[in-house]
């Protein structure tokens, strides 16, 4: 998949002609079933007129300079990852486009005329909910009056689970509480994050249950604290697994705050700080909770570890 950074006013076109474009528009957070059915839409649009199938996203997050929304947002795809989604679902180019102040002050009309006719758009995908240009005046209906046959115009109506939106927001309140179960499902996929294994405080090792203690990488999100079963990627290979995330309450002082994201990864042995890996989230087992001393610690973990062993024997 090819990659085009583009931003206005400066960098608007791309250096080389790329010929007939199939677009889908979107910020595309989580990439999830909803964002999956339009990028899917365009690529099939993109067989049927022989063009390339493109995608095009924003950086950063306009609410970050926009301001405004009353969710704390974080991403559920870091733009690495978003991109390697995008390049699996097999999208032949992703414009990422400087979401800047100026970027947010063009109207509808400057929008279509930078950042689909000016790039060779014969066809325009996006939700039934997409907005453009300043203040988002620009809806969809608006971007098919302005085709006006230049470009054609798909609008995917609202994808639903369970009676409810598919959408981001409702995917990062999931995380938040924990709800990775539900979250796999949205996605199609389970949630990811990368990190290092870093030193730890080894106490793991003494009761016989060594973690693998994961500073998660800068900007990304751990689902709420809790006990998940979990598959950790090592060195190319998978390893199923038991997380707890939390301030470890039975050891630590409950004054110091230091959220840990310790994975117990069952039959490995193996010295492997320093090592990036990557943590995938399948189910909540419980909630994080405090023991009265190490005995009932060593045997609520082993019953976790047993809880994630039968959870992963039932998924095949």
């Amino acid at each position: 998949m090819k990659i085009i950074h583009l931003s206005y006013p400066n960098h608007v076109k791309p250096s080389e002609n790329l010929g007939a474009v199939s677009l889908a528009l979107g910020f595309f957070d989580g990439v999830h079933k909803g964002h999956q059915k339009v990028i899917s839409e365009a690529i099939q649009v993109a067989g049927k007129l022989h063009a390339k199938s493109a995608v095009m996203t924003f950086d950063p997050h306009p609410s970050l300079v926009l301001g405004g929304r009353k969710e704390e947002v974080f991403y559920i795809t870091p733009m690495q990852e978003k991109m390697e989604i995008l390049s699996e679902m097999g999208v032949d180019i992703c414009f990422i486009v400087r979401f800047t102040s100026d970027f947010a002050q063009l109207t509808p009309a400057q929008f279509v005329q930078h950042f689909i006719k000016d790039l060779g758009v014969v066809h325009v995908t996006a939700g039934f909910d997409y907005s453009f240009g300043c203040k988002g005046q620009g809806n969809m209906e608006l971007m098919q009056e302005m085709a006006d046959g230049a470009f054609g115009v798909t609008i995917i109506k609202k994808q639903e689970d369970s009676e409810e939106k598919i959408s981001s927001t409702r995917i990062r309140s999931l995380l938040k509480s924990g709800e990775v179960g539900e979250v796999c499902r949205l996605l199609g996929r389970p949630f990811r994050i990368s990190g290092t294994v870093v030193n730890g405080d080894k106490r793991g090792r003494t009761i016989g249950f060594p973690t693998a203690n994961v500073e998660q990488e800068i900007g990304t999100f751990v689902p709420g604290r809790g006990v998940y079963a979990v598959r950790i990627w090592v060195q190319g290979a998978v390893y199923d697994g038991v997380c707890n995330v939390g301030f470890k309450p039975t050891f630590n002082n409950p004054d110091e705050k230091r959220l840990s994201v310790e994975v117990h990864i069952l039959d490995f042995d193996k010295n492997i700080y320093g090592e990036m890996v990557l943590v995938d989230w399948y189910a909540r087992i419980r909630d994080e909770q405090k023991f009265s001393g190490i005995e009932e610690l060593k045997s609520q973990i082993q019953r976790d570890k047993e809880t994630a062993i039968e959870f992963f024997k039932s998924q095949g």
